[in-house]
Protein backbone atom coordinates (compact mmCIF):
# COMPACT_ATOMS: atom_id res chain seq x y z
CA UNK A 1 0.00 0.00 0.00
CA UNK A 2 2.92 2.36 0.69
CA UNK A 3 3.98 1.90 -2.93
CA UNK A 4 0.59 3.09 -4.18
CA UNK A 5 0.66 6.06 -1.80
CA UNK A 6 4.07 7.11 -3.10
CA UNK A 7 2.86 6.69 -6.67
CA UNK A 8 -0.23 8.76 -5.95
CA UNK A 9 1.90 11.50 -4.37
CA UNK A 10 4.14 11.52 -7.44
CA UNK A 11 1.14 11.89 -9.73
CA UNK A 12 -0.21 14.73 -7.59
CA UNK A 13 3.09 16.59 -8.01
CA UNK A 14 3.02 15.90 -11.75
CA UNK A 15 -0.55 17.18 -11.95
CA UNK A 16 0.46 20.37 -10.14
CA UNK A 17 3.33 20.93 -12.58
CA UNK A 18 0.96 20.32 -15.51
CA UNK A 19 -1.59 22.77 -14.09
CA UNK A 20 1.10 25.41 -13.61
CA UNK A 21 2.46 24.92 -17.13
CA UNK A 22 -1.08 25.00 -18.47
CA UNK A 23 -1.55 28.38 -16.79
CA UNK A 24 1.74 29.92 -17.93
CA UNK A 25 2.11 28.75 -21.53
CA UNK A 26 -0.90 30.54 -23.04
CA UNK A 27 0.13 33.76 -21.30
CA UNK A 28 3.63 33.52 -22.76
CA UNK A 29 2.35 32.98 -26.31
CA UNK A 30 2.17 35.97 -28.66
CA UNK A 31 -1.18 37.41 -29.67
CA UNK A 32 -4.24 38.61 -27.81
CA UNK A 33 -7.51 36.85 -28.65
CA UNK A 34 -9.57 39.49 -26.86
CA UNK A 35 -8.18 42.22 -29.09
CA UNK A 36 -8.84 40.03 -32.14
CA UNK A 37 -12.45 39.55 -31.04
CA UNK A 38 -12.90 43.29 -30.58
CA UNK A 39 -11.26 43.96 -33.96
CA UNK A 40 -13.79 41.68 -35.65
CA UNK A 41 -16.56 43.96 -34.40
CA UNK A 42 -15.05 46.70 -36.62
CA UNK A 43 -15.43 49.61 -34.22
CA UNK A 44 -19.06 48.91 -33.39
CA UNK A 45 -18.37 48.78 -29.67
CA UNK A 46 -17.96 51.54 -27.11
CA UNK A 47 -15.13 51.69 -24.56
CA UNK A 48 -17.58 50.52 -21.90
CA UNK A 49 -18.46 47.48 -24.02
CA UNK A 50 -14.75 46.73 -24.57
CA UNK A 51 -14.15 46.80 -20.81
CA UNK A 52 -17.15 44.53 -20.24
CA UNK A 53 -15.80 42.03 -22.78
CA UNK A 54 -12.37 42.00 -21.12
CA UNK A 55 -13.89 41.52 -17.68
CA UNK A 56 -16.06 38.69 -18.99
CA UNK A 57 -12.99 36.76 -20.06
CA UNK A 58 -10.87 37.60 -17.04
CA UNK A 59 -8.81 40.45 -18.48
CA UNK A 60 -8.69 44.16 -17.90
CA UNK A 61 -8.12 43.92 -14.13
CA UNK A 62 -4.31 44.39 -14.36
CA UNK A 63 -3.80 41.77 -11.68
CA UNK A 64 -0.33 40.38 -10.90
CA UNK A 65 0.50 36.95 -12.30
CA UNK A 66 0.47 35.38 -8.83
CA UNK A 67 -3.07 36.65 -8.19
CA UNK A 68 -4.18 35.37 -11.57
CA UNK A 69 -2.66 31.98 -10.75
CA UNK A 70 -4.47 31.85 -7.41
CA UNK A 71 -7.80 32.64 -9.06
CA UNK A 72 -7.07 30.03 -11.73
CA UNK A 73 -6.34 27.26 -9.21
CA UNK A 74 -9.31 28.09 -6.99
CA UNK A 75 -11.51 28.17 -10.07
CA UNK A 76 -10.30 24.71 -11.06
CA UNK A 77 -11.16 23.44 -7.59
CA UNK A 78 -14.76 24.55 -8.23
CA UNK A 79 -14.82 23.11 -11.77
CA UNK A 80 -14.50 26.50 -13.44
CA UNK A 81 -12.31 26.39 -16.55
CA UNK A 82 -13.14 29.86 -17.80
CA UNK A 83 -15.23 30.93 -20.77
CA UNK A 84 -14.46 30.26 -24.41
CA UNK A 85 -13.62 33.42 -26.31
CA UNK A 86 -14.89 32.23 -29.68
CA UNK A 87 -17.93 30.21 -28.53
CA UNK A 88 -18.93 32.48 -25.60
CA UNK A 89 -19.77 29.47 -23.45
CA UNK A 90 -18.20 27.99 -20.31
CA UNK A 91 -15.31 25.71 -21.24
CA UNK A 92 -16.55 23.01 -18.87
CA UNK A 93 -19.90 22.99 -20.67
CA UNK A 94 -18.23 22.77 -24.09
CA UNK A 95 -15.93 19.92 -23.05
CA UNK A 96 -18.80 18.13 -21.33
CA UNK A 97 -20.68 18.02 -24.62
CA UNK A 98 -17.74 16.81 -26.72
CA UNK A 99 -15.60 14.65 -24.42
CA UNK A 100 -17.96 11.68 -24.55
CA UNK A 101 -17.41 11.30 -28.28
CA UNK A 102 -13.64 11.14 -27.75
CA UNK A 103 -13.99 8.81 -24.75
CA UNK A 104 -16.16 6.46 -26.77
CA UNK A 105 -13.73 6.53 -29.68
CA UNK A 106 -10.54 6.10 -27.63
CA UNK A 107 -12.04 3.73 -25.06
CA UNK A 108 -13.49 1.35 -27.63
CA UNK A 109 -10.34 1.42 -29.76
CA UNK A 110 -8.06 0.87 -26.73
CA UNK A 111 -10.07 -2.08 -25.41
CA UNK A 112 -10.36 -3.75 -28.82
CA UNK A 113 -6.71 -3.26 -29.74
CA UNK A 114 -5.58 -4.55 -26.31
CA UNK A 115 -7.80 -7.63 -26.35
CA UNK A 116 -7.17 -8.54 -29.99
CA UNK A 117 -3.44 -7.73 -29.86
CA UNK A 118 -2.71 -9.62 -26.65
CA UNK A 119 -4.78 -12.61 -27.73
CA UNK A 120 -2.95 -12.82 -31.06
CA UNK A 121 0.36 -12.29 -29.24
CA UNK A 122 -0.35 -15.23 -26.95
CA UNK A 123 -1.21 -17.42 -29.93
CA UNK A 124 1.78 -16.34 -32.00
CA UNK A 125 4.16 -16.70 -29.06
CA UNK A 126 2.90 -20.18 -28.23
CA UNK A 127 3.12 -21.31 -31.86
CA UNK A 128 6.25 -19.35 -32.78
CA UNK A 129 7.85 -20.34 -36.05
CA UNK A 130 4.53 -21.40 -37.59
CA UNK A 131 2.75 -19.98 -40.62
CA UNK A 132 0.90 -17.55 -38.40
CA UNK A 133 4.04 -15.42 -38.17
CA UNK A 134 3.29 -14.00 -41.63
CA UNK A 135 0.71 -11.75 -39.96
CA UNK A 136 3.39 -9.90 -37.99
CA UNK A 137 5.04 -8.04 -40.93
CA UNK A 138 1.63 -6.93 -42.22
CA UNK A 139 0.62 -5.60 -38.79
CA UNK A 140 3.97 -3.85 -38.41
CA UNK A 141 3.49 -2.18 -41.79
CA UNK A 142 0.06 -0.87 -40.75
CA UNK A 143 1.54 0.50 -37.54
CA UNK A 144 4.15 2.45 -39.49
CA UNK A 145 1.43 4.35 -41.38
CA UNK A 146 0.30 7.66 -39.87
CA UNK A 147 -3.23 7.74 -38.49
CA UNK A 148 -4.48 10.31 -40.98
CA UNK A 149 -2.96 8.46 -43.96
CA UNK A 150 -4.46 5.11 -42.96
CA UNK A 151 -7.80 6.77 -42.24
CA UNK A 152 -7.80 8.41 -45.67
CA UNK A 153 -7.11 5.07 -47.37
CA UNK A 154 -9.93 3.40 -45.44
CA UNK A 155 -12.34 6.16 -46.40
CA UNK A 156 -11.39 6.05 -50.09
CA UNK A 157 -11.59 2.27 -50.45
CA UNK A 158 -14.07 0.88 -47.93
CA UNK A 159 -16.41 3.89 -47.78
CA UNK A 160 -15.96 5.54 -51.17
CA UNK A 161 -15.34 2.52 -53.43
CA UNK A 162 -17.02 -0.43 -51.70
CA UNK A 163 -19.64 1.64 -49.79
CA UNK A 164 -19.32 -0.65 -46.76
CA UNK A 165 -19.16 2.19 -44.24
CA UNK A 166 -20.58 5.70 -44.00
CA UNK A 167 -18.04 8.36 -44.90
CA UNK A 168 -18.31 11.28 -42.48
CA UNK A 169 -19.96 12.50 -39.28
CA UNK A 170 -20.73 10.66 -36.04
CA UNK A 171 -24.31 9.63 -36.85
CA UNK A 172 -26.92 9.86 -39.56
CA UNK A 173 -28.05 13.51 -39.88
CA UNK A 174 -31.60 12.26 -40.30
CA UNK A 175 -31.52 10.83 -36.76
CA UNK A 176 -32.58 12.85 -33.74
CA UNK A 177 -30.04 12.59 -30.87
CA UNK A 178 -31.45 10.64 -27.96
CA UNK A 179 -31.53 7.21 -26.36
CA UNK A 180 -33.53 5.58 -29.13
CA UNK A 181 -32.16 2.36 -30.60
CA UNK A 182 -32.06 3.82 -34.12
CA UNK A 183 -29.84 6.69 -32.96
CA UNK A 184 -27.53 4.39 -30.95
CA UNK A 185 -27.24 2.02 -33.91
CA UNK A 186 -26.39 4.97 -36.15
CA UNK A 187 -23.65 6.12 -33.76
CA UNK A 188 -22.17 2.61 -33.65
CA UNK A 189 -22.34 2.33 -37.41
CA UNK A 190 -20.64 5.67 -38.08
CA UNK A 191 -17.95 4.92 -35.47
CA UNK A 192 -16.84 1.63 -37.02
CA UNK A 193 -14.38 3.05 -39.55
CA UNK A 194 -12.67 5.57 -37.20
CA UNK A 195 -12.27 2.86 -34.56
CA UNK A 196 -10.96 0.44 -37.18
CA UNK A 197 -8.26 2.90 -38.26
CA UNK A 198 -7.02 3.32 -34.67
CA UNK A 199 -7.12 -0.42 -33.95
CA UNK A 200 -5.17 -1.30 -37.11
CA UNK A 201 -2.53 1.31 -36.29
CA UNK A 202 -2.00 0.16 -32.69
CA UNK A 203 -2.51 -3.61 -33.05
CA UNK A 204 1.09 -4.51 -33.90
CA UNK A 205 2.51 -3.02 -30.70
CA UNK A 206 0.31 -5.17 -28.47
CA UNK A 207 0.84 -8.25 -30.61
CA UNK A 208 4.63 -8.02 -30.75
CA UNK A 209 4.98 -7.13 -27.08
CA UNK A 210 2.82 -10.03 -25.95
CA UNK A 211 4.50 -12.44 -28.36
CA UNK A 212 7.97 -11.59 -27.05
CA UNK A 213 6.82 -11.97 -23.45
CA UNK A 214 5.23 -15.32 -24.24
CA UNK A 215 8.43 -16.58 -25.88
CA UNK A 216 10.34 -15.59 -22.74
CA UNK A 217 7.75 -16.94 -20.32
CA UNK A 218 7.35 -20.39 -21.88
CA UNK A 219 11.05 -21.04 -21.24
CA UNK A 220 10.59 -20.44 -17.50
CA UNK A 221 10.90 -23.34 -15.07
CA UNK A 222 7.26 -23.33 -13.97
CA UNK A 223 6.09 -23.73 -17.58
CA UNK A 224 8.58 -26.53 -18.27
CA UNK A 225 7.45 -28.24 -15.07
CA UNK A 226 3.80 -27.99 -16.10
CA UNK A 227 4.61 -29.53 -19.49
CA UNK A 228 6.62 -32.30 -17.82
CA UNK A 229 3.67 -33.12 -15.57
CA UNK A 230 1.53 -33.69 -18.63
CA UNK A 231 -0.91 -30.83 -18.14
CA UNK A 232 -3.07 -29.99 -21.16
CA UNK A 233 -1.38 -27.58 -23.56
CA UNK A 234 -4.27 -25.16 -23.38
CA UNK A 235 -4.00 -24.97 -19.60
CA UNK A 236 -0.24 -24.48 -19.75
CA UNK A 237 -0.68 -21.70 -22.30
CA UNK A 238 -3.21 -20.01 -20.04
CA UNK A 239 -0.83 -20.04 -17.05
CA UNK A 240 2.00 -18.70 -19.19
CA UNK A 241 -0.24 -15.95 -20.61
CA UNK A 242 -1.29 -14.80 -17.12
CA UNK A 243 2.34 -14.05 -16.27
CA UNK A 244 3.25 -12.65 -19.66
CA UNK A 245 0.37 -10.16 -19.77
CA UNK A 246 1.56 -8.10 -16.78
CA UNK A 247 3.89 -5.77 -18.77
CA UNK A 248 1.07 -5.21 -21.28
CA UNK A 249 -1.22 -4.07 -18.47
CA UNK A 250 1.44 -1.57 -17.38
CA UNK A 251 1.84 -0.31 -20.95
CA UNK A 252 -1.91 0.13 -21.39
CA UNK A 253 -1.89 3.51 -19.64
CA UNK A 254 1.07 4.73 -21.71
CA UNK A 255 -0.72 3.72 -24.88
CA UNK A 256 -3.76 5.82 -23.94
CA UNK A 257 -1.63 8.94 -24.34
CA UNK A 258 -0.66 7.95 -27.88
CA UNK A 259 -4.27 7.06 -28.67
CA UNK A 260 -5.40 10.50 -27.48
CA UNK A 261 -2.96 12.23 -29.83
CA UNK A 262 -3.89 9.88 -32.66
CA UNK A 263 -7.60 10.36 -32.14
CA UNK A 264 -7.19 14.10 -32.66
CA UNK A 265 -6.07 13.41 -36.24
CA UNK A 266 -8.69 10.71 -36.76
CA UNK A 267 -11.46 13.11 -35.72
CA UNK A 268 -10.23 15.57 -38.31
CA UNK A 269 -10.05 12.97 -41.11
CA UNK A 270 -13.49 11.52 -40.41
CA UNK A 271 -15.09 14.85 -39.42
CA UNK A 272 -15.89 13.21 -36.10
CA UNK A 273 -16.97 15.41 -33.17
CA UNK A 274 -14.79 15.43 -30.10
CA UNK A 275 -11.88 17.11 -28.39
CA UNK A 276 -9.76 16.94 -31.55
CA UNK A 277 -11.98 19.31 -33.51
CA UNK A 278 -12.23 21.61 -30.52
CA UNK A 279 -8.44 21.71 -30.21
CA UNK A 280 -7.90 22.60 -33.87
CA UNK A 281 -10.50 25.38 -33.72
CA UNK A 282 -9.09 26.69 -30.43
CA UNK A 283 -5.57 26.87 -31.86
CA UNK A 284 -6.75 28.62 -35.00
CA UNK A 285 -8.73 31.21 -33.03
CA UNK A 286 -6.19 31.56 -30.19
CA UNK A 287 -8.91 30.64 -27.74
CA UNK A 288 -6.71 30.40 -24.63
CA UNK A 289 -9.37 29.31 -22.09
CA UNK A 290 -10.52 26.49 -24.35
CA UNK A 291 -6.92 25.45 -25.05
CA UNK A 292 -6.18 25.37 -21.34
CA UNK A 293 -9.24 23.26 -20.66
CA UNK A 294 -8.39 20.74 -23.38
CA UNK A 295 -4.75 20.39 -22.37
CA UNK A 296 -5.66 20.03 -18.71
CA UNK A 297 -8.30 17.42 -19.50
CA UNK A 298 -5.91 15.35 -21.63
CA UNK A 299 -3.11 15.61 -19.06
CA UNK A 300 -5.26 14.56 -16.11
CA UNK A 301 -6.76 11.73 -18.14
CA UNK A 302 -3.33 10.29 -18.96
CA UNK A 303 -2.14 10.70 -15.35
CA UNK A 304 -5.27 9.01 -14.03
CA UNK A 305 -4.88 6.13 -16.49
CA UNK A 306 -1.25 5.68 -15.42
CA UNK A 307 -2.21 5.53 -11.75
CA UNK A 308 -4.97 3.00 -12.45
CA UNK A 309 -2.47 0.88 -14.39
CA UNK A 310 -0.03 1.02 -11.46
CA UNK A 311 -2.78 -0.01 -9.06
CA UNK A 312 -3.89 -2.85 -11.31
CA UNK A 313 -0.30 -4.04 -11.73
CA UNK A 314 0.11 -3.95 -7.95
CA UNK A 315 -3.00 -6.11 -7.53
CA UNK A 316 -2.19 -8.61 -10.29
CA UNK A 317 1.52 -9.13 -9.56
CA UNK A 318 2.14 -10.45 -6.03
CA UNK A 319 5.89 -9.94 -6.47
CA UNK A 320 5.45 -6.17 -6.11
CA UNK A 321 3.80 -6.66 -2.72
CA UNK A 322 6.26 -9.29 -1.50
CA UNK A 323 9.25 -7.18 -2.50
CA UNK A 324 7.92 -4.28 -0.44
CA UNK A 325 7.42 -6.52 2.60
CA UNK A 326 10.96 -7.85 2.30
CA UNK A 327 12.35 -4.34 2.26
Amino acid sequence: MKLLIRRFSLYLITAWVAITANFLLPRLMPGNPIEQLIAKLQGRVTPQMIRAIKLQFGQGLNQPLVVQYWHYVTGLAHGQLGESITLSQPVSQILGGQIWWTIGLIGTAAILSFLIGTTLGVLFGWTRGSRLDVVIPAATFLQSLPYYFLGTILIMYFAGHLHWFPIMNAYDPAQTPGWSWSYIASVLRYGELPILSIVLSSLAGWMLGMRNMMVTTISEDFVLMAVAKGLPRRKVMWHAARNAVLPSVANLALTIGFLVSGSLLVEQVFNYPGVGNLLVNAVGNEDYPLLQGIFLLVTLTVLGANFLADALYYILDPRTRSSRHQQ
